[in-house]
């Protein structure tokens, strides 16, 4: 494990809601924002209405930006969002996580939790110096961003569907050439 479940969990929130940005968009109504629910259920207040969903659409350029910054960039970033933030850390434990930090009231705006703990995330990110984790799909017909959290550093697609396109263009080259 490269990081703590909370702090992985955090930026795979956060990559999945930044590349909703990427064409197709694919957080357009609140039904994707029940999909983005299912698979990161944050706990706290939820109101599942068109503001929830267009703070979490207006969050993401914000979001891609933070992901992708190199570690000075990135640091920035953070301390940016720290000091517009009204945090109030404690430690919880619930659904089955033990103890880990929430570090905003649960009845804050979904919107500025995604944001604090993407923050939170990033702290560890900057930290332990592995901002390289985050980079840019390497299809060249995607801009998504994929997050690296294998042990040996191999991850260079954002998606299966990226990785399979990829192997399958390399394999047909092969084909050609032999």
């Amino acid at each position: 494990m490269v990081f703590t479940d909370d702090t992985e969990d955090a930026l795979r929130a956060a990559v999945w809601l930044a590349n909703s940005a990427e064409e197709p968009d694919t957080l357009v109504d609140v039904d994707d924002e029940k999909t983005f629910l299912a698979v990161f259920p944050y706990t706290g207040r939820i109101d599942r209405d068109g503001v929830e969903l267009d703070d979490l659409r207006t969050l993401r350029p914000r979001l891609r930006a933070m992901l992708l910054a190199p570690r000075d960039e990135m640091a920035a970033h953070v301390n940016d969002a720290l000091a517009e933030l009204q945090l109030t850390p404690r430690l919880v434990r619930h659904d089955g996580a033990d103890w880990h930090l929430h570090a905003v009231h649960d009845e804050r705006p979904l919107a500025e939790r995604v944001l604090v703990e993407t923050v939170m995330a990033l702290i560890d990110v900057i930290r332990a110096d592995e901002g390289s984790r985050l980079t840019v799909c390497e299809d060249d017909t995607c801009q998504a961003i994929a997050l690296d959290l294998s042990r040996n550093r191999s991850k260079r697609y954002c998606s299966t569907t990226c990785a399979n396109r990829n192997a399958v263009a390399a394999y047909r080259a092969r084909r050609a050439h032999a």
